[in-house]
């Protein structure tokens, strides 16, 4: 039997709230968490005419810094003092969540950043028809950041002027009493 839950952990947002969730539910099973990032080697920049550039890739370096930033992620999420395995794999992230999650109680990732299906790759959608445990996604609603403070004062704000521009100058409308 699987004794332990993968959480796919996102480069760009990290992934705070598939953490979190997989964390506690880790605790409640009391099993072990397994948090993986997928890795690829940075590309160099193509030079004109198609031919590489004389750049020196420090690949061994560029790996150790995802590993640092996936155990940073995971800290910032859970607190430094997390009982956490961390991994990062070589591969893309379809490729790594299926092989780490194999033998697993379940997968958690986050929902997608993005709403643009065409843009989106559905990693989520993708994995669930091939990943042998249930893959748990975090909805949106809990991942994704609502608008801040600025925004929703800007949203009052904008509302009424619209609605007193809306009625200004109309019969019938009578104008607010001004204090002395």
């Amino acid at each position: 039997m699987a004794d332990f839950i993968v959480v796919g952990v996102s480069v760009r947002s990290g992934s705070p709230t598939a953490l979190r969730w997989a964390a506690d539910e880790a605790r409640r099973r009391r099993c072990g968490l397994v948090a993986v990032r997928a890795w690829r080697a940075p590309r160099p920049p193509s030079a004109p005419g198609g031919h590489p550039p004389a750049v020196s890739r420090d690949v061994p370096g560029a790996f150790a810094a995802a590993e640092e930033k996936l155990s940073a992620d995971v800290a910032e999420a859970l607190g430094p003092d997390a009982k956490v395995e961390c991994r990062v794999i070589k591969g893309t992230p379809v490729s790594v969540l299926l092989k780490e999650s194999e033998g697993a109680l379940m997968l958690v990732l986050d929902a997608p950043r993005s709403t643009d299906l065409k843009a989106n790759t559905l990693l989520a959608h993708r994995l669930m028809y091939h990943v042998g445990c249930p893959v748990v996604v975090m909805p949106p609603a809990l991942t994704l950041p609502g608008p801040g403070r600025a925004a929703r004062i800007g949203k009052e704000v904008g509302t009424r002027i619209a609605k007193a521009a809306a009625s200004a100058g109309r019969p019938g409308i009578r104008m607010p009493r001004q204090s002395n």
